[in-house]
């Protein structure tokens, strides 16, 4: 961040110089196109509120080109998969070193870290947690990626409405120079009008349509790098699932079979009747 206040400061200096010597060289009439360039492009000739537009638009451009570059840093695969990182917890899962990758993990800040850690710490609620944890963790840091470079989509959208409404209160301006003359208005006036609405236009444009296309290329990069960051972790989590014969219940040891109840003797039913006496 203080890289960038530097850059809108050097910017904003070397606009006003530019501008200081296109003002110094006013009185020249032999170099009329040099004194233009200034003139057209960073103030509005009798327009204070004009010049106020331009000037705006123009620390936005430099915003948004230190944003821009910012962004594709951070969102770059380094910082989503680092190499070898996928490779070396498949190495920690395959020998159960799991203390030791939690903390490979803890101390990686990596999208791939962070989701596979939320669902690691899951584990001792079973695999069907885990893949929860890393289905939701998945959703919530994609969402923060998204939304960070969400900013050069405002500013892509936003920049030409506000040179839309220079050049709508430039041409307010030189409708206003015409009435004012009487329909005969001076050309110098007429033009600072129009000058103005056209130059907020260029300005507004200048700023969104880099803006909008290196949102388009970033959103584009984290939609690739975060997908193949999280079948990669859900590979890893494959490996927690129960085996067919771990989830089903132990066989244990059959149970002896209920016997049936004695029943009480009945005359007859003995395995030899009584001898009849002999006499």
């Amino acid at each position: 961040m203080p890289r960038l206040m530097r850059t809108t400061l050097i910017a904003i200096t070397f606009c006003g110089l530019f501008t200081a010597a296109a003002f110094a060289q006013g009185d020249a009439p032999a170099k009329p196109a040099e004194t233009s360039f200034a003139a057209a492009f960073f103030i509005s000739r009798g327009s204070i509120f004009g010049t106020a537009i331009i000037w705006f638009l123009l620390a936005l451009s430099v915003f948004s080109v230190g944003l821009m570059g910012y962004m594709w840093v951070i969102n770059r695969r380094v910082h989503i998969l680092p190499e070898g990182l996928a490779e070396r917890s498949r190495q920690l899962i395959t020998t159960q070193q799991y203390r030791e990758l939690l903390g490979l993990l803890s101390a990686d800040v990596s999208y791939f870290g962070q989701v596979l850690s939320s669902a690691l710490h899951e584990s001792s609620h079973g695999f069907g947690a885990m893949i929860r944890a890393l289905e939701q963790a998945a959703d919530e840091y994609t969402t923060r990626r998204l939304r960070q470079i969400e900013i050069l989509n405002v500013i892509g959208n936003v920049a030409p409405m506000i040179g839309l409404f220079g050049t709508v209160y430039g041409m307010i301006l030189a409708f206003q120079s015409i009435v004012a003359a009487g329909g005969r208005p001076s050309p110098v006036e007429l033009a600072a009008g129009i000058g103005t609405a056209l130059v907020t236009t260029f300005w507004g444009l200048i700023i969104a349509i880099p803006s909008v296309a290196v949102y388009a290329l970033i959103r584009n990069n984290v939609d690739a790098n975060t997908s193949e960051a999280m079948l990669e972790a859900q590979d890893l989590v494959n490996r927690f699932r129960p085996t067919q014969a771990a989830a089903a219940t132990p066989a244990s040891t059959p149970a002896p079979a209920p016997t049936r109840p004695n029943r009480p003797s009945t005359p007859g039913s003995g395995s030899s009747s009584p001898t009849a006496p002999t006499g």
